[in-house]
């Protein structure tokens, strides 16, 4: 379900069953002069709309303006919409506060940008998990007051983590692709990875025409890309995503 289609009725629905809610995330960047700036998010929005089809999720708004950086191309001409950590950082706060205070507890953002240090984490993911972790914080401490943790109904505390339990998986966020696929499927920028995801998911989203107008070591592979193999990612992202987005 769409979130900004979603009636009171069916958003009650939503918090007493649990469903996944989750959020596209992305950039406007520079994909090489064949492919869209928002290959990023347009990637993660696709997907998502498959697992839609199979599951009950609530899909929200995309945010698309995270942090591209200036790495791949000047902005000049060349589409990349930089906003900074920093900046970020407050505004999914308050996103991830607001909707926990609606009831949300199985909340998720999903990121195609610099996933490849996942681990790590780039500016745009570290933002959104500091924030998921604040948020957290600051609700618990409005719904339980201060020391929560620390009182005698938090007890089971560790217990509970070991069963799966944990107040702290309430927000969380995740590449689209993730290691496992490291190796399998060519993770890259604008190449034949990314372009054969395009292919297969949003075709609209690549000129084939321009490929020899590219002239970025990155953009080297795009001309053999194909619906084809891009297919072969999709699946494994979406094998990804029915094991995290789950009631």
């Amino acid at each position: 379900m769409r979130y900004e289609l979603m009636l009171p009725h069916q958003i009650r629905k939503v918090i007493e069953e649990n469903w996944p809610v989750v959020l596209p995330l992305g950039v406007l960047e520079y994909h090489g002069e064949h492919m869209a700036v928002g290959m990023d998010t347009l990637a993660v929005i696709k997907t998502l709309e498959l697992i839609e089809k199979e599951r009950d999720i609530v899909i929200l708004p995309p945010f698309y303006y995270g942090a591209a950086s200036y790495a791949v191309a000047a902005p000049e001409g060349s589409g990349s919409v930089q906003v900074g950590g920093p900046a970020l950082s407050p505004f999914a706060e308050e996103l991830f506060y607001g909707l926990l205070r609606i009831g949300f507890r199985n909340i998720h953002a999903i990121i195609h940008h610099q996933t490849e240090n996942f681990a790590a984490g780039m500016p745009t993911d570290l933002a959104f998990k500091t924030a998921g972790r604040q948020a957290i914080f600051r609700f618990l401490e409005k719904e339980r007051g201060e020391g929560w943790w620390g009182s005698n109904a938090m007890a089971d505390y560790y217990a509970g983590h070991a069963q799966g339990e944990n107040v702290f998986n309430w927000v969380q966020v995740h590449p689209l692709m993730p290691a496992a696929m490291n190796g399998k499927y060519p993770f890259d920028h604008a190449g034949i990875g990314e372009t054969s995801l395009m292919l297969a998911l949003c075709p609209e989203a690549v000129d084939e025409k321009h490929f020899a107008d590219n002239t970025g070591w990155y953009t080297k592979g795009a001309a053999e890309a194909s619906a084809g193999l891009g297919k072969i990612g999709v699946a494994m992202i979406l094998d990804h995503l029915r094991s995290i987005l789950q009631a």
